[in-house]
């Protein structure tokens, strides 16, 4: 398996301070991510989480090769990473995507670049399927994933409950054309 992420540079203009890294998540990131994390939070319609783990929590749940962040020259704008779905052996290969973008960077582009990379980056490291659970209102979310060919698998209603109310998800799964085809 790979261990880094490679540095990737968009320009969105011709000026350098225009361009963002996807680089690997360092422990050092930890704070800025952790505030994306919160805006997300704060949304509702993000994750059922309430609240922010602590860098030892979620470095623990979170696979060590599949973790970006999108960098300006003076901040991180957005991350994703990988989790597994299940200990078991047999599916090894699929992990559950979590992508979160700063309120100021969303509508930007950042989403798409971090998926695509993401999306790279397991399938080098021997991912054949990539899932998502998404809240129906996440409008943004379900069209960003759909872009990158991730399919509706189904509802899962009133799959758990947030601030006392019962919450649908959508259930998205995306196949590698390049991963797992043996």
């Amino acid at each position: 398996m790979r261990t880094a992420a490679a540095t990737i540079y968009w320009r969105r203009g011709k000026r350098m301070d225009d361009a963002i890294r996807i680089q690997q998540i360092l422990p050092e990131d930890w704070e800025e991510v952790r505030r994306i994390y919160l805006e997300g939070i704060a949304t509702g319609n993000a994750t059922f989480q309430q609240e922010a783990p602590s860098w030892t929590d979620w470095n623990r749940t979170h696979i060590t090769e599949c973790r970006l962040v999108a960098r300006s020259a003076t901040a991180v704008l957005g991350w994703a990473a990988l989790s597994p779905t299940s200990g078991r052996c047999v599916y090894a290969g699929v992990a559950e995507v979590s992508i979160y973008v700063g309120q100021i960077s969303r509508g930007k582009g950042i989403g798409s670049r971090l998926l695509k990379t993401l999306i790279e980056e397991s399938e080098q490291n021997g991912f054949w399927t990539l899932q998502a659970g998404i809240f129906p209102e996440n409008s943004a979310s379900l069209k960003l994933h759909k872009a990158f060919r991730f399919r509706e698998v189904g509802r899962r209603e009133r799959i758990g409950k947030m601030n006392g109310m019962w919450r649908d998800t959508i259930l998205l799964e995306r196949r590698s054309n390049v991963v797992g085809m043996d």
